[in-house]
């Protein structure tokens, strides 16, 4: 088996021990909170951990039919599908491959509630359950890109939209409002939910709260989300209580490991272009932004190097920075940029051809192997 260092960079690492942490954490919650936890693919899709990650949960969330087969051929257990737009080509496979599908505006539910009927009529166990996505219009994000319930969001359908009730055959209620939030933002979302649209609560089964509760960092409260929780099911003892997270899944569980490739300087900012780039590799730190911890960094004091990273492709913007280092950096040198094993794999992009990082897995005695190398067939691939 090979160590960390044995590998040739750039390479992503996925630490056995790191991810177990957050399933029994994840797993504890949906316990002791009496809710049904599964995991959202956009953040993560490494099927070959899976046999891992189904140890602790089997339900799965979609939101395209390539998500909704990896989870029924991968986890094997509930998959809840959430489209923005199901269209005539895609609403029978989800239909036939989900247990749940939630629909993001009335029209598109009373067009395809005929298709769904003739569906749950047929013979069999795979009858789906139906809900429909509200806008609490609770805002709580502060990046727009990422919020949900800005003015004019095409997400969910807000109170007055429904009326009086809701429509025939509609089994649950989603409203997804978070992202990499608190259990106090949640307390925020829940209660502005409550008080729109827990009218309609008597008529439904079942209530999704979406994903963003990154209950595995280090400061959530896990106790209070719990007790929130456990509050909400005493009001509604009725409901199935579901929540999706994704980052909290694989939240500080793995790294990107590159090398320093070069090292220029203009009008006094030197760079070190490292083997992987920001904009294909990482390209939330552009989107969010935001300026990933590097292991081998120092606080700043003023006299230490410092240099920004920049990504090896032609993009002007793919740099990050600026980090203090003890020495100047060096050609060779190997960085460890922290917590890159969420929103990384799945967004990744082979811009200007740029070799993919190799996806490593780590066991928990410290051996490692390779889940996936790159090659030149991988981006010829995906051109015509």
């Amino acid at each position: 088996m090979m160590k960390p260092n044995d590998i040739p960079t750039p390479f992503y690492i996925v630490y056995e021990e790191k991810l177990r942490l957050n399933l029994e954490l994840i797993a504890r919650v949906k316990k002791e909170a009496g809710v049904n936890i599964i995991m959202a693919f956009k953040a993560n899709a490494l099927w070959k951990t899976f046999p891992i990650i189904k140890e602790y949960v089997r339900d799965s969330t979609a939101s395209s039919l390539n998500e909704m087969r990896l989870g029924n051929e991968e986890l094997g257990g509930e998959v809840h599908s959430y489209c923005p737009a199901y269209t005539d080509d895609t609403i029978v496979p989800f239909m036939e491959g989900s247990t749940h599908l939630t629909f993001n505006s009335i029209s598109q539910y009373l067009r395809f509630k005929p298709a769904v009927d003739r569906h749950n009529a047929g013979d069999g166990n795979g009858k789906v359950s139906t809900g429909l996505r509200v806008n609490p219009q609770c805002s709580v994000i502060e990046t727009d890109i990422y919020n949900p319930a800005l003015p004019g969001s095409r997400f969910g359908v807000t109170a007055d939209m429904i009326g009086s009730e809701l429509p025939e055959g509609l089994e649950g209620l989603h409203f997804h409002s978070l992202c990499e939030s608190s259990s106090y933002d949640l307390e925020r979302v829940l209660q502005a939910f409550e008080q729109q649209f827990g009218r309609y609560l008597p008529s439904v089964k079942w209530v999704n709260m979406g994903g963003g509760h990154l209950m595995t960092r280090a400061d959530y409260d896990v106790e209070h989300l719990i007790k929130l929780l456990r509050d909400f099911k005493a009001r509604y003892p009725w409901l199935n209580v579901i929540m999706e997270p994704g980052s909290a899944f694989t939240w500080q569980t793995g790294d990107l490991i590159t090398s320093v490739v070069d090292v220029v300087e203009n009008q006094g900012i030197k760079t070190a272009i490292i083997d992987a780039s920001f904009a294909c590799h990482m390209p939330d730190c552009l989107e969010m932004p935001y300026k990933p911890a590097i292991a081998e960094s120092i606080e700043p004091d003023g006299s230490a190097p410092e240099y920004r990273l920049g990504g090896n492709s032609c993009l002007s913007g793919d740099f990050v920075g600026d980090w203090s280092f003890a020495a100047p950096l060096k050609v060779g040198d190997r960085l460890t940029l922290k917590d890159m094993n969420h929103y990384t794999t799945v967004k990744t992009t082979m811009f200007n051809g740029i070799s993919h990082p190799s996806i490593v897995f780590c066991d928990r005695n410290g051996d490692c192997r390779y889940l996936r190398e790159f090659d030149y067939n991988d981006y010829k691939s995906r051109m015509s």
